[in-house]
């Protein structure tokens, strides 16, 4: 496993982390949720990403029994969570100073720790100023309950706006972004954010790396029963993401990896790993299907050539 800074910061992190969206505390079991973090672990992963809203709390649920079960050294893993969604009530959701304090006493609770090492800001909050957020997360790293705090899905122009109002009173800045990021997803990180890891030296952790699944293969065929697609609440995926267009594009890119000797899976990390721009570059997750070949997944890194680069 290779680790990288986060952006101009000191902390290091792995190249591959383990999220834990729609499947802890929904798809999977905690007996599978241990294995796979097991399996992260033991193969150098030592970034673990959560929120408030996967599966309403309980994948951070989840993610803290196992760690309180392993026993992990706390200084040999870094923990992140988010805030906005958080429930129904009028101060349940946003960026708020008060759902923000909430939300971290409450992830800190069910992640069983006394502070996180990352919080994002899971998304822009249009009925909050950003002052309001900035100084909200600059109270919590001086309270000691986080360590570096950053964004998801915010433009530039936000983020850039965020770290002024820093600047500009003294406060602590956002250090990273959680973009969706891969082969079909592109320009947010290669174009928008350009001028912010030179200026503002912005880490990013990105998220979809394969699509939602659809850069593993496993929808060529249809959508298989228990895949994310099938799940209640999940049908902007079959609307936006697995359409006819993208599943053609996938299946293009079979022979790619074929030449390569590689799964599609591994070539869409792999591709997204050739980026230096972004930090921490992968979430993947194990499922029960995938778990027993999940470490060889993540340890396959094939060479990509400016040629393959550019058939891609």
């Amino acid at each position: 496993m290779n680790y990288r800074r986060l952006g101009s910061a000191g902390l290091k992190l792995s190249e591959l982390s383990l999220g834990s969206w729609v499947t802890y505390g929904g798809q999977v079991g905690e007996e599978v949720a241990v294995k796979c973090m097991s399996i992260a672990y033991d193969n150098g992963v030592n970034f673990f990403d959560s929120a408030e809203a996967y599966a309403d709390g309980k994948a951070e649920l989840v993610m803290g029994n196992i760690f309180k079960k392993l026993g992990w050294p706390r200084e040999n893993i870094v923990v992140s969570s988010k805030v906005f969604w958080g429930g129904d009530g009028p101060n349940d959701k946003g960026l708020s100073r008060k759902h923000i304090f909430e939300a971290c006493r409450k992830s800190l609770k069910r992640l069983q720790m006394d502070y996180l090492d990352l919080f994002f800001c899971h998304r822009p909050d249009p009925s909050t100023p950003i002052e309001e957020t900035v100084r909200a997360m600059d109270d919590l790293v001086h309270q000691g309950r986080i360590l570096y705090w950053g964004t998801s899905e915010w433009s530039a122009a936000d983020i850039m706006r965020a770290h002024g109002l820093a600047r500009e009173y003294g406060l602590t800045p956002p250090q990273m972004e959680q973009p969706q990021y891969n082969m079909l997803h592109r320009e947010r990180v290669e174009e928008e954010y350009l001028p912010l890891y030179r200026e503002i030296g912005l880490g990013t952790t990105i998220w979809s790396p394969l699509a939602s699944g659809l850069l593993s293969g496993k929808y060529a065929k249809g959508i298989p029963s228990g895949s994310r697609a099938t799940l209640p609440g999940y049908e902007w995926l079959r609307k936006n993401v697995i359409t006819p267009q993208n599943v053609e594009k996938a299946k293009q890119l079979e022979p790619v990896a074929r030449n390569l000797g590689c799964t599609l899976a591994q070539l869409a990390l792999a591709w997204c790993l050739r980026n230096t721009r972004s930090r921490t570059k992968t979430r993947f997750r194990c499922t029960r299907a995938n778990r027993s070949n999940s470490g060889e997944q993540t340890s396959t890194k094939p060479g990509i050539s400016n040629k393959i680069l550019f058939r891609i």
